[in-house]
């Protein structure tokens, strides 16, 4: 799934997407992917990110290979290495450009797929809205030149490993900046009310949180089974997530992943609102969010939006989910076919 820039079949065209970005990311752009292998059924579809994130782009359906590429701060990658002819088609998913135009251009592509910037006045593509949901954004893009997408075609395929805490409510307090995680004190309220009804549950983090998790479990009184830090491997995070009663987390890939695989899940959003990042309008999600002006999604301190949340409004939002009171059974976890 990782690997150069070498056609498929000797020769095969090539599209290649550009989106380095992180999980949740990706996530959000599955919808943009589809569209694109729909669109071009014949040719190989390359997308440039995350070489950790290789085996979510091969759960899409919509990727034949990973190009490893990132930079730090979500930024444009100075360069991608892409070898052999020029790719047909680029597609760029990762901003509006300039930089990302840019590189994408000194490819020589047959034809750029892109929104339209003043920098780069050759792009003809349609124009940014900055306060667009996320994945109408992309499937927009497309559209605009002739490509049907489908912003609810969200769901990934139920992964083939069991979980390893079938029906747990997963607690996630990670993201990719301080500004956006909810206090581990009241996590830790959220667990301990949930562990009074009876419910286990488990704490998850990235590889770069495990202070925030071990504090968390400390916190909760959780037990080293139900501790999940250091960064699961995507397939047992996955099978933890599609099995799980409930998510609970701020605004990252997790929660995305929640939506891929319907899971019920309570979003807490700031400082970005919900109209831009949130789960789709199905009852089995609960985005909290407390209007405001936006603050600054890689800020430092915890976004005061994000403050206005209490963990008894989390734990109303589990009670209108059903979590509170249905029965500890994984068959209870069995994802519904229908719906984003």
């Amino acid at each position: 799934m990782v690997g150069g820039g070498g056609g498929r079949g000797g020769g095969a065209p090539r599209v290649l997407v550009l989106r380095a970005l992180g999980l949740g990311d990706l996530l959000a752009g599955v919808p943009a992917l589809r569209a694109l292998r729909r669109a071009y059924p014949g040719h190989e579809l390359v997308l440039a990110a995350p070489a950790e994130l290789a085996p979510v782009a091969a759960a899409t359906g919509a990727v034949d290979r990973v190009l490893p590429a990132a930079a730090p701060g979500r930024a444009v990658p100075r360069s991608l290495d892409w070898t052999g002819p020029p790719p047909d088609v680029a597609v760029d998913l990762h901003g509006n450009g300039p930089p990302s135009h840019r590189l994408l251009s000194r490819l020589g592509p047959r034809r750029l797929l892109a929104f339209a910037h003043p920098e780069t006045p050759e792009v003809d593509g349609p124009p940014w809205y900055a306060e667009e949901h996320e994945r109408e954004r992309w499937c927009r893009l497309l559209r605009a030149y002739g490509i049907d997408a489908d912003p609810t075609d969200l769901r990934l395929p139920r992964p083939p490993g069991p979980s390893p805490a079938p029906g747990a409510v997963v607690l996630h307090p990670g993201a990719g900046a301080p500004s956006r995680c909810w206090p581990v004190e009241r996590y830790a309220v959220v667990a301990e009310a949930l562990r009074a009804r009876g419910r286990r549950v488990v704490v998850t983090g990235g590889a770069d949180e495990a202070d925030l998790v071990a504090r968390l479990a400390k916190r909760a009184d959780l037990p080293d089974t139900d501790v999940f830090g250091g960064g699961l491997p995507y397939d047992r995070l996955s099978a933890l997530v599609a099995g799980a009663r409930a998510v609970v987390s701020g605004d990252t890939g997790i929660a995305h992943l929640a939506v891929a695989h319907a899971t019920p899940s309570v979003t807490l959003f700031g400082p970005v609102p919900p109209s831009r990042w949130g789960p789709p309008s199905h009852p089995r999600h609960r985005a909290l969010w407390h209007p405001g002006p936006d603050g600054d999604p890689h800020g430092h301190r915890t976004d005061p939006a994000l403050l206005r949340i209490t963990p008894d409004a989390v734990l109303d939002a589990l009670d209108a989910l059903g979590v509170l009171d249905t029965p500890d059974t994984q068959e209870a976890q069995e994802a519904p076919e229908e719906g984003p």
